[in-house]
C-alpha cells in the first residue's frame, strides 16, 4: 500500500532529499510511470529514452528519498532490479517546532557505546574495516572493539545506551527527538520480513515501529566495499518526539503520554533503548546502523529542547 510523506521544515535532510528528487522533470516523469505499474530499470530506460546509466542515477536519488524501492531480482542474464512506487503523496509544512529563544543541545551517541545488551542469533557487529569478534555469538557483545562499531544486528533482545542529561539537571525539558537509522533483522536480507521495533527511555517504553524489512536489494549508500550484497544493505531513518503534549514516531502522535512520566532530569543520565519486546507480534529482529553504513550519516541521535 502507498504512503504518504508528511515533512515540516525542521526534518531538514529528509526535506532536501525530497526537493532533489523532485528537482528534475524526468524524475518526476518516472514517478508518473511507477505510479501504473512496477518496471524494471532496462524498461525505464525504454520507455523514456534514456541511457541505461542515466536511469539507474535517477532511480537513485528517489530512493534515497523514499519515494521508490527498488527489489533485486533474478532476471535471464543475472540479476535485475524492479523499481515501485513507496510513496502516493506528499505535503510540506513550513511550520517550524523550534522557538527562537528556545535552546537546542544535541548529542550523537557512537552505536557501540552501549552500556548493556541482551542478543539472541542472528547476531554480530562490524566496523568499517571488517566483523568485530565472531559471528551469531551473544559474548562477542562485550568485546572493547565494539566501540568502533558501525553495524550491530540481533535476531531478539535489546542494546541499551546512556546520554548526559547535565543540561537539564534544573528541570524537565519541553521536548526531545531520538533518531536512528534501523530496520528488521533476517539471515542476508528480505523484503518481507516485518519486526516491531520498540523504545523505551528511562525504562519506559515510549512508542514502536513495525518496521516492514529486513532491507536490501540494492548496496546501503555509505556502505564500505568488503560488505556483501546479500546481506541486510539500509535501514531507515525514524524519530522518536517525547513532547509536553504526547509522544510521536515521525510526527504522527502515538499516544497522550508526556514527557514528565519519563523522569529526565532525576537521574544523572537519560537511559535510551532500542530493540524487541518479548511479547512483539512481529519478532523480526534488529539491524541498528551507525555512521558509516547505511544510507544516513549519523549514529544515534538525541536533541533535547530547553
Amino acid at each position: 500500500m502507498l504512503k504518504s510523506i508528511d515533512l515540516d521544515i525542521d526534518a531538514g535532510k529528509q526535506l532536501a532529499a525530497v526537493g532533489k528528487a523532485l528537482s528534475s522533470e524526468v524524475r518526476i516523469d518516472i514517478i508518473k510511470l511507477l505510479y501504473r505499474q512496477e518496471y524494471n530499470i532496462k524498461e525505464i530506460a525504454e520507455r523514456l529514452e534514456l541511457a541505461p546509466s542515466s536511469a539507474a542515477a535517477h532511480i537513485r536519488v528517489l530512493e534515497e528519498a523514499g519515494i521508490v524501492r527498488t527489489t533485486l531480482l533474478p532476471g535471464i542474464r543475472g540479476s535485475m532490479k524492479l523499481c515501485s512506487l513507496q510513496v502516493e503523496c506528499a505535503s510540506i509544512s513550513f511550520h517550524t517546532k523550534e522557538k527562537g529563544h528556545q535552546q537546542i543541545e544535541t548529542i550523537e551517541m557512537p552505536i557501540g557505546n552501549y552500556v548493556d545488551y541482551r542478543v539472541t542469533p542472528t547476531c554480530g557487529i562490524v566496523s568499517l574495516k571488517g566483523p568485530i569478534d565472531d559471528e551469531d555469538e551473544p559474548r562477542c557483545f562485550y568485546n572493547p572493539e565494539r566501540m568502533h562499531a558501525k553495524l550491530l544486528w540481533l535476531g531478539d533482545g535489546y542494546v541499551e545506551y546512556r546520554f548526559p542529561n547535565n543540561s537539564i539537571k534544573s528541570g524537565e525539558p519541553s521536548r526531545i527527538e531520538i533518531s536512528a537509522e534501523l530496520c528488521s533483522e533476517d539471515h542476508d536480507y528480505n523484503m518481507e520480513y516485518p519486526s516491531d521495533l520498540t523504545l523505551w527511555v528511562n525504562g519506559i517504553e515510549a512508542a514502536t515501529w513495525e518496521c516492514p524489512s529486513d532491507f536490501g536489494g540494492r548496496r546501503g549508500r555509505l556502505n564500505p566495499e568488503w560488505w556483501p550484497d546479500k546481506n541486510t544493505q539500509y535501514g531507515m531513518l525514524k524519530t522518536w518526539a517525547i513532547t509536553t503534549e504526547g509522544i510521536y514516531l515521525d510526527d504522527e502522535k502515538f499516544s497522550g503520554k508526556t514527557i514528565k512520566e519519563f523522569g529526565l532530569s532525576e537521574r544523572e543520565y537519560i537511559s535510551v533503548r532500542l530493540g524487541v519486546k518479548d511479547h512483539a507480534i512481529h519478532k523480526g529482529g534488529m539491524n541498528l546502523f551507525g555512521n558509516g553504513f547505511g544510507d544516513y550519516e549519523q549514529d544515534i541521535v538525541m536533541k533535547i529542547y530547553k
